[in-house]
Formats: C-alpha cells, sequence, structure tokens
C-alpha cells in the first residue's frame, strides 16, 4: 500500500488530516502523519488511522518569531529525513509545522496539495498563503474563499465522519482548544446550569471543579468525539475545528464564541460569515446574560448539510499519487 504524507499541526490542523486519511485508505492509501514532537494528543488521536512520526514545532502558540530563529533549521533538517521521494505526495493542512515537510516535500519531487483552514474567509491562512505559489494544488471548502485563494479547487467542508451515534444525555459542552478561553470559562462558571463537560486546555480546571463537583471538567482528551455525541449543545470558541464537527458531523446545536486573545489564528471578521455556514450563533462577547440568550437561538436553529469534502479531497490527492 502506497504512503502519503500529511502534516498534523496542533488543534484543529491535525483534524483536517484526520478527516482525508478515513477516505485515503478506503483509497488503497496509507497516511502517515507528520506531528509536532511531543504532541501526545495528536499521536493519540492519529495512530489508530496511520503511522505517526515527528518534527519539531518551529513556532509555539503566542511566541515572538524571533525567539523561533533557531528551530526553522532544525525542523527543516528533520523533514529532509523523514520526507522520500516513494511518498510522491505531501499535504499541508496548515499551521506552521507544514512550512518545512513542505519544503522538503519540494526539493524531493514530492507533489504539495495545500489545505486551507475552513474558517477562513476574509484573508488566508500565513502558511497556505506562503505555500500556494509551490502547491500542484489549493483545496478550499467554501466557493467564497476563491477570493482568497483565485484558482483554487473547491471540495467542501472538511471535517471528521462521526465516530459515535449521536445522542441527547443533557450535558452542556464547553471546548475551547488548547489555550483555553478563561473569559467563557468564567460566563459559563456564574451561569452555573446542572450539567456541563468543560474542557479547559491551559487553563487551570481546578477552580471550575471545586465550584462544580457536579461538572465533568478536564484539561484534553483526545476523544472528544464522544463528549460531542452526546452533548445537548456545544458551545466552542472561534476560531476552532471543533465547531465543524459538532454542527456537520454531529448536527448539534453550536454556540461559537469570539476569541481575540488567538491573535495568531483567524481575524474575528471571519466568525460572523463562518458561523452562518455552519448554522451557528457567533457571540462576539460572552457576558454570562449574552450566553444564555445564544444558547437559546441556537438550541432554534437547525445545522445545515453539507457533503464532507474530505472525500473529495482524498480523491484529488489520490489523482496526483497516481499521476494521474
Amino acid at each position: 500500500m502506497g504512503e502519503v504524507l500529511l502534516t498534523a499541526a496542533p488543534g484543529g490542523h491535525s483534524g483536517y488530516a484526520a478527516a482525508i486519511a478515513h477516505h485515503l485508505r478506503g483509497m488503497g492509501l496509507q497516511p502517515v502523519f507528520i506531528a509536532a514532537r511531543g504532541d501526545e494528543l495528536a499521536r493519540r488521536r492519529l495512530s489508530r488511522l496511520g503511522r505517526v512520526v515527528e518534527i519539531t514545532m518551529p513556532r509555539r502558540p503566542g511566541e515572538p518569531l524571533a525567539a523561533t530563529i533557531h528551530r526553522w533549521p532544525r525542523a527543516l533538517a528533520e523533514a529532509l529525513g523523514l520526507v522520500e521521494r516513494r511518498h510522491r505526495v505531501l499535504v499541508s493542512c496548515g499551521g506552521n509545522l507544514s512550512i518545512a515537510p513542505a519544503l522538503a516535500a519540494k526539493l524531493k519531487g514530492l507533489r504539495l496539495v495545500n489545505l486551507e483552514s475552513i474558517v477562513r474567509l476574509t484573508t488566508p491562512g500565513r502558511t497556505p498563503r506562503l505555500l500556494r505559489p509551490l502547491a500542484d494544488a489549493t483545496l478550499v471548502h467554501w466557493p467564497e474563499q476563491l477570493r482568497i485563494h483565485p484558482g483554487a479547487l473547491v471540495v467542501g467542508p472538511v471535517y471528521e465522519p462521526p465516530r459515535y451515534p449521536p445522542r441527547d444525555e443533557g450535558y452542556i459542552l464547553v471546548t475551547a482548544g488548547t489555550m483555553g478561553h478563561p473569559r467563557l470559562f468564567d460566563a459559563v462558571d456564574k451561569l452555573a446550569p446542572p450539567r456541563v463537560v468543560m474542557q479547559t486546555g491551559r487553563v487551570d480546571p481546578e477552580p471550575y471543579r471545586r465550584r462544580h463537583p457536579g461538572w465533568r471538567v478536564f484539561r484534553y482528551d483526545p476523544d472528544l468525539d464522544r463528549w460531542i455525541a452526546g452533548a445537548s449543545i456545544v458551545v466552542t470558541h472561534f476560531p476552532g475545528m471543533t465547531s465543524a464537527t459538532a454542527a456537520l458531523a454531529y448536527r448539534k446545536p453550536v454556540v461559537l464564541v469570539a476569541a481575540p486573545h488567538l491573535r495568531l489564528s483567524a481575524s474575528q471578521r471571519d466568525g460572523p460569515p463562518y458561523a452562518e455556514k455552519i448554522g451557528a450563533v457567533y457571540l462576539p462577547d460572552p457576558t454570562p446574560q449574552a450566553l444564555a440568550r445564544a444558547m437559546e437561538e441556537a438550541r432554534s436553529r437547525e445545522p445545515p448539510r453539507h457533503p464532507n469534502g474530505a472525500e473529495k479531497a482524498a480523491e484529488i490527492i489520490a489523482r496526483l499519487y497516481r499521476g494521474l
């Protein structure tokens, strides 16, 4: 079985890699994921789908660029050691982790597939914009993204298929990715609904556990899908991949809360149009009262139905692998 390389940077980028990998396996191609060294969450999430190899993460969230200069040559050297001609295709799923493998792939004659983020509707991501001149194909999720990537291929929204049957177990799922969202967590804390599952990331979960012993509060869970599947409603941050999984794969009501503290991510201008795409309610500022109203509105909405673009993306990758 031929192997295809996919970059899997921390956070939602690894979700794109996983989504595409599901379909590549069905097409007779074995995914190999390039993850950040030490990213145990990505390893546990992706190892069920294929082999995971690791390289240095050049720039971590919130780091000044000047403090990372020494890591870029190291990442490129490691990528050159991992990328081989036999792989034929490398899929960049975004994030600065993807840059070194993409350069190594082009130096070794591989085809490069460049994927934009699902949330980018007004401005391109840094990595997809940088790699577009080198790419054999740039893939986007929505027709509107052709404005920021002229000549790209529209495949539809890429998201992982559901791993569990959707059900309603009566709790609110509050999740805010790796960095967490203290203002959102504090708003939920003040509302104090009786049943909450909260994923806090780098934010200390202990104060919320102490004040609400009936809640389930944790930093991370590599199998977040099981919590999405059982939720009554999902409250998550923008930008982030969880919203697409919740709304499109599990068809859950979603409140999408602005996270302006994530300065290196998508512009908050993308929030309202993206929320409209997935049928979510966009909340610019999570005060307790505004959050209560947003959840009430979200419960009255039905998420739209979109064919999963991961299958079409995998078909394009398979054709490039086979030289078609």
